[in-house]
């Protein structure tokens, strides 16, 4: 067991054979198949040694890949501290065998410098973040979002800068277009800095990739996909059969209302569940390893609120692979836009 008293963490020695590993696109960059995202529940409002708890576990678990943004929080710019402190007080003697990305590009504040795609807006953003983590370069830097006020090339301009600076050893886009995301794999391909990864939301009940064609196209670009949100929110769990639990997330969130949670969605959800539970495993673990069925994904980025509930998902790897009769329960009730805001 991890000792968790300060100055005592060790991480487990069998955390390099816990997970498979994916190459990012044509990249030398490898992955394991589970990525920890610091989305929600990494800011103020939660008690840091909960959080710390779960972080530590991901890392035993064999999670390298941490994937943040000045955004997260709350408040904005939190989970990037948040992550600084642990880097600081536990996981900095194995900064080598972490993948620290963060991304730039959302709004954190009223001012035209802190949103959008602009050189400026970017590169130091990239500072402040550096800053809050305490390191000198992470490995991913994300373009957050595309904003069409400012020209790509710009964009792409502050990418390449980052890598040739040091900063950021890769870089990468978020919830791109497929026109404008082949575009920009085309400038950075001229640059010399290749795109390496692409984060869209992928899930049962949200299949825009598919939809868009942004599977076929990373695959052609050499872009590895690391998808967010494989259980919708908590959508794809059994969580909301029953009605809203208290406490839940639906109950105070910005991407989920108890208002989506509408008879249709729980007939659907009862019945993908049924599935999952016919193959001895729980939904929440069946709709990952649906995500990871693709070739095209390199990685799925998950999240957790314990311990428990990370070490259960991360076994969905371990089941059986769908069958095609299975793959075609979850393509009838599995119906793009389920209980989401799209």
């Amino acid at each position: 067991m991890t000792d968790l008293r300060p100055g005592y963490y060790r991480p487990s020695d069998e955390r390099h054979e816990a997970l498979h590993w994916r190459r990012a696109g044509r990249s030398g960059l490898q992955l394991p198949e589970f990525s920890f995202g610091l989305w929600q529940k990494f800011g103020d409002r939660n008690d840091y040694e909960t959080q710390r708890e779960i972080l530590l576990a991901a890392f035993d678990a064999g999670i390298t890949h941490f994937d943040i943004a000045n955004r997260y929080g709350p408040p904005f710019r939190a989970a990037e501290k948040l992550f600084g402190r642990l880097l600081r007080e536990d996981l900095g003697a194995w900064r080598e065998e972490l993948v620290v990305s963060t991304k730039a590009g959302n709004p954190i504040g009223p001012s035209p410098y802190l949103r959008g795609g602009s050189r400026k807006n970017l590169l130091e953003s990239l500072d402040l973040s550096l800053r809050d983590l305490g390191t000198d370069h992470v490995d991913v830097f994300y373009s957050h979002s595309p904003d069409l006020a400012t020209p790509l090339e710009e964009t792409v301009g502050a990418l390449v800068s980052a890598v040739q600076q040091g900063k950021a050893l890769y870089v990468g886009i978020s919830n791109y277009p497929v026109e404008r995301a082949h575009e920009a794999a085309v400038l950075l391909r001229e640059a010399g800095v290749p795109l390496v990864l692409h984060q869209p939301r992928y899930s049962i009940y949200d299949r825009r990739i598919e939809q868009q064609g942004i599977l076929e196209q990373s695959a052609e670009d050499g872009v590895g996909l690391i998808t967010y949100s494989p259980l919708a929110q908590g959508l794809l769990t059994d969580k909301y059969l029953q009605g809203v639990p208290s406490g839940a997330r639906a109950e105070r969130s910005d991407f989920l209302s108890p208002d989506d949670l509408t008879e249709e969605y729980r007939t659907r959800t009862a019945r993908l569940d049924e599935l999952a539970r016919s193959r001895g495993q729980s939904l929440a673990q069946l709709a990952p390893q649906w995500v990871l069925r693709r070739p095209e994904v390199t990685t799925a980025l998950i999240g957790a609120s314990s311990v428990a509930q990370l070490q259960h998902n991360l076994q969905a790897p371990s089941f059986a692979p769908l069958t095609d009769g299975e793959l075609s329960v979850i393509e009838e009730f599995g119906v793009h836009g389920t209980g989401l805001r799209l």
